[in-house]
C-alpha cells in the first residue's frame, strides 16, 4: 500500500438545468454560463473551431437576432487534472432560438461541437449581473426583440 496523493479529477455532469434568474437579470432575459469538457486530444481542434467562428464573424453576427443573443463569449480552461474545458457565457432573450442548422455557419458550429467536446453542458447557477443602465437597456431591448 502506498501513501500517494490521489490524483485530481474533475467530473463532468452534463444536465440542462433552467436555473432561476437573480433579480439583477432583467425580466425576459437569461444569463447562462455553461461548461463542457473537451474530448481528450482535441485542444487543437478546439482552436480551429474558434478560428473558424472568428473567420466567419459576420455570419455569426447574422445569427444573433433569431437567437436573441445580446452577448456571447467562449473561454477555455485547463483543470488541475489536465482536462481541457470550454465555457460559454451568454445573455439571451427567453424567446430566442438555439442553433439553426439549416444555416451553414450554425451547421458547421454544431459539427465542431460533436467532434471536439463531450455531449451536453453543465449549467452554472447565475447569482448576479451588473451593467450601466444604458447598456442594460440596450441588452434588454436586443434580448427581447433581436433588433437594435
Amino acid at each position: 500500500m502506498t501513501d500517494r496523493e490521489p490524483q485530481p479529477h474533475t467530473p463532468f455532469r452534463p444536465e440542462r438545468v433552467s436555473h432561476p434568474m437573480p433579480p439583477t437579470v432583467p425580466t425576459g432575459l437569461r444569463l447562462e454560463l455553461s461548461r463542457a469538457r473537451l474530448l481528450p486530444g482535441r485542444a487543437d481542434e478546439h482552436r480551429q473551431w474558434m478560428q473558424e467562428l472568428t473567420d466567419r464573424y459576420d455570419e455569426c453576427l447574422d445569427t444573433l437576432p433569431a437567437e436573441r443573443a445580446a452577448f456571447e463569449a467562449t473561454f477555455r480552461h485547463t483543470e488541475a487534472d489536465g482536462s481541457e474545458w470550454m465555457y460559454h457565457l451568454q445573455l439571451i432573450g427567453e424567446d430566442g432560438r438555439g442553433l439553426d442548422t439549416s444555416n451553414p455557419v450554425d451547421a458547421a458550429h454544431e459539427a465542431w461541437a460533436r467532434r471536439v467536446k463531450e455531449a451536453g453542458w453543465e449549467e452554472l447557477r447565475p447569482v448576479f449581473m451588473l451593467a450601466p443602465q444604458h447598456i442594460m437597456d440596450a441588452l434588454t431591448h436586443w434580448g427581447r426583440t433581436g433588433t437594435p
